[in-house]
């Protein structure tokens, strides 16, 4: 008998529209990846445009999977509506509505991709589970206000397969699974993982409000997490009570989905989280290690960007659906502060250790601060540039930048944090902003836009400062050294040294390859010797070495990484360059690297000038 894996809707369901649209979908075929879609909907005759959601909240771009929409099919009265698409919007699709029709059926099926990257529209299922997004399995009319047209949506899944979601339910028969009905916001927010091995953990009640973890795995073995791992995710809900004092959702479930088959993300909903990692990421203590961030990130995530969300970044909701564009000025807030969130709550909730914390704020240091590219692009711009940078090539990534509002949100948000410990003497800190900013009362969700001028108002309500020049440098700066005020100010020091920490290994694992960035600066894929990147100004580069070739051999010896370590290991005593073996398309060539050094490996030690606050700050706070 399949267990229910949502709560019920706590308030009750609004039900401002009369007739909400009737949704369809049978996920029976999901291990072929497809999905079968039918929609009945009101309609009233004249011209009337059909949208698919285009702009994803979380996702920061236009990234609604229009290439897999297929298959489409409009009826009304029993005759078949032609259908045109937009010449300009390709998310759109005009019909005209016969005379006395006043519904349509809409068909269409959905194809999953195949092994893939990228957030949602990735690879979603394999033979053993899914994950379903509403956005990629539904139209909405032109015109709609997301919050009020409302849907009635029924989901038939595979005979055994279980399933968890935030959506409230109505009732379940065999594998049919009827939804409550809900706005188009709400289902947009809302996604269900269901597979064939999967388990439903409880992670306790807080201010009356149920938690829970579920897991869809490839395997009933990676099912098997520990008593350890759950105790640590409970701590995590205790945890963020603590930092915001009021929950603003009616339950919380974390969906976890471990597979190597699917795409690897975290994506953060207001009621929920999509969470995707490999398949034995619960079970491998090295790879839980490497992914420690990933459920705090996303779980802050439901106070910062989904209650408190910049108004720019506000698609669908009471403004309208989902096809006007994002504007990601403020996402250094929405996601840096969420950054530094998140891995501070690791250490508390004991899913990472204090050093592991330290390490990782190493690394994310070290990377910025050999960043060559911050010296044209600042910050912000990575902020503004996020819809293009997602999908943006990992090659010459210290040229070109990332989606660098992510790591440097943590250091800019640390330094922020030390500067209201050390004025306040130690009386206030961000935890407080965070409480002011982002709790309020526990009760239902809502949604509160901010600006700017917000954020600043709130920091200085709790410690008075130059808060607006402090965040105007930062952001507008183009300077070749990352904001490393908050490791310095915390009696912390960046340090570079020939010992690769367990965290470092750990990392190593996760992208499947060996990162000697800070020696001669290159990052090796293991498999197949593929250089994935190469540092800007680095000594491979100026070598002439670029990204994308396969390392061949390494001092005229086949490559391996023990090899590789060994040669970059020896130049701390031997002024001989190493000579790399590479292969180029249909080309061969060989480069002499010059670098002394031996292997070099960010690290923070103790700086005993000041006050350690770091470790002050990753303290837990529920106990």
């Amino acid at each position: 008998m399949r267990i229910s894996l949502a709560i019920l809707s706590l308030l009750g369901v609004s039900l401002h529209a009369q007739n909400p649209v009737k949704l369809k979908v049978d996920a029976t075929d999901a291990p072929r990846r497809l999905f079968h879609v039918q929609m009945t909907m009101p309609a009233k005759s004249g011209a009337m445009t059909l949208l698919y959601p285009e702009w994803i909240p979380g996702e920061h771009g236009p990234t609604g999977p229009i290439a897999n929409f297929v298959g489409l099919k409009i009826q009304g009265g029993g005759k078949t509506i032609p259908w045109r698409r937009d010449s300009v919007k390709m998310y759109a699709f005009h019909i005209d509505v016969p005379a006395g029709v006043t519904s349509l059926d809409v068909a269409f099926d959905f194809i999953s991709p195949p092994e893939s990257d990228g957030f949602s529209s990735g690879a979603s299922a394999t033979s053993e589970l899914a994950v379903l997004s509403w956005n990629q399995l539904l139209l909405y009319p032109e015109g709609s206000r997301a919050d009020d047209f409302q849907y009635q949506a029924t989901l038939k899944v595979p005979d055994t397969w279980r399933y968890g979601t935030a959506l409230p339910i109505q009732r379940e028969t065999g594998n049919v699974i009827e939804f409550q009905p809900a706005s188009l916001t709400t289902m947009v927010d809302s996604p269900v993982s269901t597979g064939a091995h999967y388990r439903t953990f409880d992670l306790g009640t807080e201010q009356g409000i149920p938690h829970y973890l579920h897991v869809a795995a490839d395997s009933d073995r990676a099912l098997e997490v520990s008593n350890e791992v759950i105790g640590q995710l409970k701590n995590l809900v205790k945890e963020t009570g603590a930092l915001f004092g009021a929950r603003h959702y009616r339950g919380y479930h974390f969906l976890y989905t471990l597979s190597d088959h699917v795409a690897h993300f975290g994506l953060e909903h207001h009621e929920s989280s999509d969470d995707r990692t490999g398949e034995r990421t619960l079970i491998e203590p090295d790879m839980l290690k490497a992914s420690g961030y990933l459920l705090p990130h996303e779980f802050v995530h439901s106070w910062n960007g989904k209650y408190r969300r910049p108004a720019g970044l506000i698609s669908g909701g009471q403004d309208g659906g989902y096809d006007v564009p994002m504007q990601g000025d403020l996402l250094w807030v929405y996601e840096g502060l969420t950054n530094y969130l998140g891995e501070v709550l690791a250490p508390r909730s004991g899913l990472w250790s204090a050093e592991d914390y330290r390490e990782s704020l190493a690394n994310t240091a070290a990377e910025l601060d050999n960043k060559y590219g911050r010296t044209w692009r600042p910050l912000e711009d990575t902020a503004v540039a996020a819809q293009t940078l997602y999908g943006a090539g990992g090659d010459y990534g210290n040229l070109r930048r990332s989606v660098d509002y992510y790591p440097e949100g943590s250091l800019i948000w640390l330094e922020a944090d030390t500067i209201i410990r050390q004025m306040s003497k130690g009386a206030k800190s961000l935890d407080d902003f965070c409480r002011a900013f982002h709790g309020g009362a526990t009760g239902a969700i809502a949604l509160k836009p901010y600006g700017f001028d917000d954020v600043v108002a709130a920091l200085n309500g709790v410690q008075p400062y130059d808060w607006a020049g402090f965040l105007n440098q930062r952001l507008k700066s183009t300077d070749a050294h990352a904001p490393l005020g908050g490791i310095q100010r915390s009696g912390w020091k960046l340090v570079y040294d020939n010992v690769r920490s367990d965290f470092w290994k750990a990392f190593e694992d996760k992208i499947k390859g060996v990162d000697l960035s800070y020696s001669i600066g290159i990052q090796v894929k293991t498999e197949d010797g593929t250089i994935a990147d190469v540092r800007y100004g680095g000594p491979a580069q100026k070598a002439g070495v670029a990204p994308a070739v396969k390392l061949i051999a390494v001092n005229g010896r086949q490559f391996n990484p023990t090899l590789l370590r060994e040669a970059v290991a020896k130049t701390a005593t031997d002024s001989k360059p190493i000579e790399l073996l590479v292969k180029n398309g249909e080309f061969y060539q060989t480069f002499r690297v010059s670098y002394q050094g031996g292997e070099k490996y960010p690290h923070l030690v103790r700086d005993g000038a000041a006050p350690d606050l770091l470790s002050e700050i990753i303290k837990a706070k529920s106990k």
